[in-house]
């Protein structure tokens, strides 16, 4: 089928993979929803092959995912904030996403460390995910749209990690 004139398409972009660590509850007095704050110890963010600019990076510092529940329990809501460094050119760039996540009995599993716990599939979480940077070599990063599908990672005596294929929306 043609691609209809207009219409957004996708193009890949890069691959993260994100440990991060048990939820800590916070709690929300005011909010209604309670707030629960994720670390993101560690991660990586690589570029597709073919896609520019190039970029490899490593998690600066780690990072934290925000997140509250839905009042009827069947979605997150994310706000995800992390700094990283691009291993080759060593400058810093900030990355920012929101998203959603539908919850699932399988990521009940993971998100209560069940030893019953298996990898999630592609398809219950997206993300929108926007860049910032002090590096002309990475600017485009911030002019473009990213989005992303994840899934959870869960492999024996590792921490459990989130995997996100970003893709660049373009015409």
């Amino acid at each position: 089928m043609a691609h209809a004139e207009g219409l957004p398409r996708l193009e890949p972009a890069m691959r993260f993979l994100i440990e991060i660590a048990a939820p800590i509850a916070v709690g929300s007095a005011s909010r209604g929803t309670p707030l629960s704050a994720v670390s993101m110890a560690s991660g990586t963010a690589v570029s597709h092959p073919t896609f520019k600019p190039v970029f490899d990076a490593v998690f600066e510092g780690g990072g934290t995912d925000y997140i509250r529940n839905d009042p009827d329990g069947k979605h997150m809501r994310l706000d995800a904030h992390a700094v990283m460094r691009d291993k080759k050119l060593g400058s810093l760039v900030y990355v920012h996403y929101t998203g959603v996540i539908g919850i699932t009995p399988e990521l009940g599993l993971v998100l209560s460390g069940s030893p019953e716990a298996k990898s999630t599939e592609f398809g219950d979480a997206f993300i929108h995910l926007t860049f910032e940077t002090g590096d002309e070599k990475l600017k485009e990063l911030e002019t473009g749209v990213f989005v992303a599908s994840g899934r959870f990672v869960v492999e024996e005596g590792k921490p459990t990690t989130v995997e996100y294929r970003v893709s660049k929306v373009v015409v």
